[in-house]
């Protein structure tokens, strides 16, 4: 099943690349936009460069009602969906969301959207992945795994980099190194970079020319790159969270609306800028050749900065991780050229400096340094840049730590109360509901029932006590073996209400969590669930259950639903 997944996450990425590139053919009349100044469109040149504006808001009229009518998590960056669905649902991705993200980022990026293409084929690979392993019915632990080899697979072949797609399945999707992750992601993600090389080429992604190290007191220069990528890396996370909120704020229109309406603000910013147009892989190449002077790099950062926030603030699709690149290209080409002009005789080229930066913005962003250092490194095929890197990327992932708590994928999260940097464990009790946990009740009693019937459905059930109600249902106790041994012992007659020990109640919205703290004090006859609402019995819980349930979360092994019957 890692193989398929790979092929198909392979399959995904050309398929993606290619309908990116009808789009903006079919808004711009240019393979890429971004690379062509202020060119008109050719089908329509009587709007001169105004077009621009409007390529925006007609992108938002077509993925807008897509997003918000089949697939809402296909909005934004798809990462943290992806990081979210293996924390906290066990892998669980819809198979509607490969196709509707698939679309929705195609023609937010081939329309004008200033976000990455990587975000998007993370989560059609993950979600593609999910839907095989839901189809086959394997357990979750298999499931998550499955997740984590498409989005390896999704970054190996769109990036022609297997080594580091590996790293981004392990490091910011899974979160776990062990050896049997590592292995079936190194399978997915070779067979997705066999298939993008049939497609793409075999050449590295970036082609640059050669870059040696200068002096030893190079590595303090990258050392400074280093500190302000970080810096860079925060901004960003920053601007686009409160870009987001800004609009949330702002716009009281139906959801459907909102990109297309706040398209036309992305489309007067690519009127002023647009080198902002789509991914911008081409004006990366050319920073990092020192193709553009000082002023224009840092309005180049600047402007995608904005472009990038305000796309995924009106509602885009599309993903972040190239725009950090293409900000740290600017950054650290700016950077080269200041120093160049400080210190002409000890400086190293400039765009080793933008080449470094690449990887320190985004690991300044995403705290993912692995993924950052192999990155840059499988991108370009320079082998002399690792040491700088790793110094930079380093301090970078260091510094971004201490300034802000989460990453940009993690932050998403938690804006929605959802923590999923903890421990495994507790996360995994505190995500499963008492509901998916419990068994079928045994068949109460009534408060009426006399002492002999008690004994008689006691011995008939072969169970260790039986939930007593009244009239209308409600619980009122627990009748156990021993309380009615003991009163037979006393040859007292007794009724069941009489003979019924009160015990705590579960609510079936309760966590595991919660529930195994009352557990611990009532050992063998496990606790009755009962409605959100009222007092009725709906359920029961035991320690099996929990276990059971915690085993087919974390294993796969069992059923989450009474496997053994706490009260046998």
């Amino acid at each position: 099943m890692a193989l398929l997944v790979g092929a198909g996450a392979g399959l995904g990425a050309i398929a993606f690349r290619y309908l990116i590139l009808w789009f903006t053919v079919v808004f711009t009349g240019h393979r890429d936009y971004s690379a062509a100044g202020h060119a008109v469109h050719p089908g329509i040149p009587w709007l001169g460069i105004w077009f621009v504006v409007l390529a925006p808001v007609i992108g938002g009229l077509l993925y807008g009602p897509l997003v918000d009518r089949f697939a809402k998590e296909a909005r934004g960056h798809g990462v943290p969906e992806v990081m979210y669905a293996v924390s906290e649902q066990g892998g669980r991705i819809r198979p509607q969301v490969a196709v509707v993200k698939s679309l929705a980022s195609a023609l937010c990026i081939g329309s004008g959207g200033s976000v990455g293409r990587e975000g998007p084929i993370v989560q059609i690979g993950s979600a593609l992945g999910s839907s095989i392993g839901q189809f086959v019915k394997v357990p979750e632990s298999k499931l998550r795994l499955l997740v984590a080899c498409g989005a390896a697979g999704g970054i190996s072949a769109t990036f022609n980099a297997p080594i580091a797609g590996v790293f981004f399945g392990l490091e910011l999707i899974l979160r776990d190194f062990e050896a049997e992750a590592f292995g079936m992601v190194v399978l997915s993600s070779v067979v997705a970079d066999v298939i993008g090389r049939a497609a793409f080429g075999s050449h590295p992604f970036l082609t640059l020319p050669p870059f040696q190290l200068g002096s030893p007191l190079d590595f303090a220069f990258y050392a400074g790159l280093g500190i302000i990528a970080a810096l860079v890396g925060v901004a960003f996370i920053k601007v686009l969270y409160g870009l987001e909120d800004v609009f949330d704020r702002v716009w009281k229109g139906p959801e459907w609306l909102r990109p297309a309406a706040g398209g036309i603000l992305l489309g007067l910013l690519l009127l002023a800028v647009p080198e902002m147009y789509g991914v911008g892989y081409p004006v990366l190449e050319n920073a990092i050749r020192g193709q553009y002077v000082l002023w224009f790099l840092l309005v180049l950062l600047g402007a995608k900065l904005l472009a990038t926030s305000l796309t995924i603030g009106i509602g885009g699709s599309g993903g972040v991780f190239a725009p950090s690149l293409f900000m740290g290209a600017m950054l650290g080409a700016a950077y080269g050229a200041i120093l160049h002009h400080v210190a002409p005789g000890v400086a190293g080229p400039t765009g080793a400096y933008g080449l470094v930066a690449m990887g320190a913005v985004f690991a300044g962003a995403a705290r993912a340094p692995i993924t950052a250092v192999l990155i840059i490194f499988e991108l370009t095929g320079e082998y002399h840049i690792i040491l700088p890197l790793m110094l930079a990327v380093v301090l970078a992932t260091a510094i971004s730590k201490l300034l802000t708590g989460d990453s940009i994928y993690t932050l998403k999260l938690r804006r929605r109360g959802i923590d999923i940097t903890g421990k495994r464990d507790a996360s995994v009790m505190a995500s499963l509901r008492v509901r998916q946990a419990m068994h079928d009740a045994p068949t109460a009693v009534a408060e009426e029932a006399n002492l002999d019937e008690v004994i008689a459905r006691l011995s008939g059930n072969g169970v260790q006590g039986l939930p007593v109600v009244d009239a209308d249902g409600t619980f009122m106790g627990v009748v156990t073996r021993q309380e009615a041994e003991r009163a037979l012992g006393d040859d007292v007659p007794a009724t069941a209400s009489e003979l019924a020990v009160r015990t705590p109640v579960l609510r079936d919205n309760q966590s595991l969590e919660e529930a195994i703290a009352l557990l611990a004090h009532h050992d063998g006859v496990g606790l009755p669930v009962v409605g959100e609402h009222d007092e009725r019995i709906v359920g029961w819980l035991g320690h099996r259950d929990v276990l059971a349930a915690y085993r087919a979360r974390t294993d796969g092994a069992g059923s989450t639903a009474g496997a053994a019957g706490a009260l046998s």
